[in-house]
């Protein structure tokens, strides 16, 4: 399976950075996928993608999509594919909505601008419950803080039509306690995509959580 657009090693980088984000060892997702944990440490050194059987078994152990680790469609929004067949729509619970929403990556949170509503994408963190993200100071996510926030994470797969979302909402906050903030960047696992000086913490604090996802059978 080629991996056309992408750099090399680009699919065993977003294996090996997948797995870390789930604190899973290679041997661990070996056993989930059916693998020799030698095929899936050199699955994260080669130049190529592996084949299409092994790679669907390693996305099905990652839970990510094949398309994701290829990083198809990296330079277009996700939902490009038809609607499954016989689609649902299933409401999460809480321990669901929580697992889904992870620890750490990219999601959305709408603030209110003098220009008006802006939807935003951050780099995140969960961190005693709370998602935490960093921005500049007179940056539009800023205005997140001192007021009820909304944030969203998601994830789309357009080969089987289906895809998740979890919604929290809450009061949002910016973090000033020095050991606070020394501790979001301790604990911080990116600093932001979008670099330059983002040195603001805003936390926000979720009142509900609340979660959908599509499947389609």
């Amino acid at each position: 399976m080629p991996t056309s657009g992408s750099g090399r090693g680009d699919v065993g980088r977003r294996i090996a950075d997948r797995r870390a984000k789930l604190g899973l060892s290679q041997e661990e997702v070996a056993d989930h996928a059916g693998l020799a944990a030698s095929y899936v440490r050199y699955a994260e050194r080669r130049p190529d993608a592996p084949d299409t059987a092994a790679l669907l078994r390693i996305a099905a152990a990652l839970d990510t999509p094949a398309a994701t680790l290829l990083g198809a469609g990296n330079d277009l929004p996700p939902g490009l594919g038809e609607a499954g067949r016989h689609p649902r729509l299933v409401a999460m619970d809480g321990p669901e909505c929580r697992e889904r929403l992870s620890t750490h990556g990219v999601g959305r949170v709408a603030v209110s601008t003098p220009h008006g509503p802006a939807i935003l994408p951050v780099n995140y963190t969960v961190v005693d419950g709370g998602v935490a993200f960093r921005t500049g100071q007179d940056s539009p996510a800023a205005r997140a803080a001192g007021a009820e926030a909304a944030f969203e994470v998601d994830q789309i797969d357009d080969a089987l039509s289906r895809g998740w979302s979890v919604l929290v909402t809450g009061p949002a906050r910016q973090v000033t306690d020095p050991a606070e903030v020394r501790r979001l960047d301790e604990t911080a696992h990116s600093e932001p995509w979008a670099g330059g000086a983002r040195d603001r913490w805003v936390r926000i604090a979720p009142a509900r959580i609340t979660g959908r996802r599509i499947e389609t059978g």
